[in-house]
C-alpha cells in the first residue's frame, strides 16, 4: 500500500506541475535563439471589419459599450457594428436601436439560444473581411482593432487575439486572485505565439478572417476556443497581439467566477472533443503537444490534486509520517482560508491572504464540476453574462 501511495503521489504531482511549470519552461526553451519575426506593417488601406457584440439583458451598460466602440481609432467608413440580442427581455434592444442613425445594427434572436447561436446567426449579416468578436462587459483600447488587423496582414495568421488586462472595479469588490491568473495566462500565450501559435483565443476580444468565421460552430461549443482550432485545421496560426489591449473588470465575487468557470470549462471540454483530431501528434506535431499541455493537462490537474491528497492521507494514516501529516494540515489550512474567502462580504475587498487560496480552490472545484457537466451531457449553450460592475478608469 505504501509503495502504491508513493507512486500515485509522484504521478499526481507530475500531472499537477507539468502544465503550469514544466510546460511554460519548455516553451521558453523553444524560444531561445529564435528571432522575433518583424511585425507586419500597417498601411493606409484598411480592410472592412465587422465588430460583433452578443448581448443578453445588458441595458445597464450597453450604451456605454457602444459609445466606446464608436470611438475606436478605426475608419468609420471601414467598419460595421452589429449587436446580436439573444432575445433580451430588458431595454437592451431599445437602447441599441437609438444608435441606428450612427450605423449600429441590431439583430434580435426570436428565442434565447446562447452566445454561440447568436454568433452563428450573425454570419449572414456580417460584411467585413475581418470579423471582430468582443464582449459587452469589457472595454477595448482605442488602438486595439488596428493592432488586430495589422497582425492579420501576416498571411500565415488566421486569428488574432487581444491581450486581456485584468482591472479592479471602482467599488473595490474585485477578485484579486483572478488578476494574478490573467497575467500569467497572457505570458504563456506570448510564449505560444513565438513557438507555434496560441491554442485558444480570448473570448473578450479576437479577430478572425471572414472565411474562417463563416464556419458553423455547434451551439454548445465555445467559438473563441474553436476559432484557433479551426484556423490550425486550415493551415493557419492564431496569435496573441500585445497591442490589442482589452480591459477586463474582475468578477465581483468568487461565486460569480465559479459559475463562469463551470460553464466555460464544460464548453471547452466539449469543443476539444468535437475537434479532437487536432490532438494527433503525428499530424499536427508541436501544436498538438501545446493543445494537450495547455488545455487537456490543465483540465486534469484537479483530478491529480484529489489523487495527491488521497495518497498523502494514506501515507499519513497508514505510516504516521510527520511530513505527510504536515501536508494534510497545510491542505486543510488552505481550504479553511478558501472557505473564509468564499464567504467574504461581496462589497469588501478580499485580503490577499484569502484571495489566492479562495481563487485556486474554487477554480479547481469548478473544473471538477465542469467535467461532471460535460460528461453528463448537460447543455450550457444559454449563458448568463458575467456582471462585472463598474471598472476602474485606470
Amino acid at each position: 500500500m505504501t509503495v502504491a501511495a508513493y507512486v500515485a503521489l509522484a504521478v499526481a504531482l507530475g500531472v499537477s506541475l507539468y502544465p503550469y511549470v514544466a510546460y511554460p519552461a519548455l516553451l521558453k526553451l523553444l524560444t531561445l535563439g529564435r528571432r522575433v519575426p518583424p511585425a507586419p506593417q500597417a498601411s493606409a488601406d484598411w480592410p472592412f471589419v465587422s465588430i460583433m457584440l452578443p448581448a443578453y439583458n445588458e441595458a445597464a451598460g450597453i450604451a456605454h459599450t457602444i459609445e466606446r466602440l464608436l470611438s475606436l481609432d478605426y475608419p468609420a467608413e471601414r467598419r460595421q457594428i452589429v449587436v446580436v440580442s439573444d432575445a433580451s427581455t430588458d431595454a437592451t434592444d431599445d437602447i441599441v436601436t437609438r444608435y441606428a442613425a450612427r450605423g449600429v445594427e441590431l439583430l434580435r434572436l426570436p428565442r434565447r439560444a446562447g452566445k454561440t447561436a447568436a454568433e452563428n446567426a450573425a454570419r449572414s449579416v456580417l460584411k467585413g473581411d475581418i470579423i471582430v468578436n468582443t464582449d459587452a462587459s469589457v472595454r477595448i483600447h482605442p488602438q486595439a482593432i488596428r493592432a488586430l488587423v495589422v497582425a492579420l496582414r501576416d498571411p500565415t495568421v488566421g486569428v488574432a487575439s487581444g491581450r486581456d488586462v485584468s482591472i479592479a472595479r471602482l467599488d473595490g469588490a474585485a477578485n484579486r486572485g483572478e488578476g494574478t491568473y490573467v497575467g500569467y495566462e497572457m505570458w504563456v500565450r506570448d510564449l505560444e505565439t513565438r513557438v507555434s501559435g496560441i491554442v485558444g483565443a480570448s473570448g473578450c476580444l479576437y479577430a478572425t478572417r471572414a472565411e474562417l468565421h463563416r464556419q458553423f460552430v455547434p451551439e454548445d461549443l465555445s467559438r473563441d476556443f474553436a476559432a484557433a482550432l479551426t484556423a490550425r485545421r486550415h493551415g493557419l496560426r492564431a496569435v496573441s497581439v500585445p497591442g490589442a489591449i482589452c480591459f477586463v473588470p474582475r468578477g465581483g465575487t468568487l461565486q460569480q467566477e465559479y459559475r463562469r468557470k463551470v460553464r466555460t470549462m464544460a464548453r471547452g471540454l466539449r469543443t476539444l472533443w468535437h475537434m479532437r483530431a487536432l490532438l494527433n501528434l503525428a499530424r499536427y506535431g508541436t501544436f498538438a503537444w501545446m493543445l494537450l499541455s495547455h488545455k487537456l493537462c490543465r483540465w486534469l490537474v484537479p483530478w491529480a490534486l484529489v489523487g495527491s491528497l488521497s495518497a498523502v492521507t494514506v501515507l499519513a494514516a497508514g505510516d504516521g509520517l510527520r511530513w505527510a501529516w504536515a501536508l494534510v494540515a497545510a491542505a486543510a489550512g488552505v481550504v479553511a482560508l478558501a472557505l473564509i474567502g468564499w464567504h467574504w462580504p461581496a462589497r469588501r475587498s478580499v485580503p490577499r491572504l484569502l484571495a489566492l487560496p479562495a481563487y485556486l480552490v474554487s477554480g479547481n472545484l469548478a473544473a471538477l464540476h465542469a467535467w461532471v457537466v460535460a460528461l453528463r451531457g448537460v447543455r450550457t449553450a444559454v449563458w448568463e453574462p458575467t456582471r462585472r460592475g463598474a471598472e476602474s478608469a485606470s
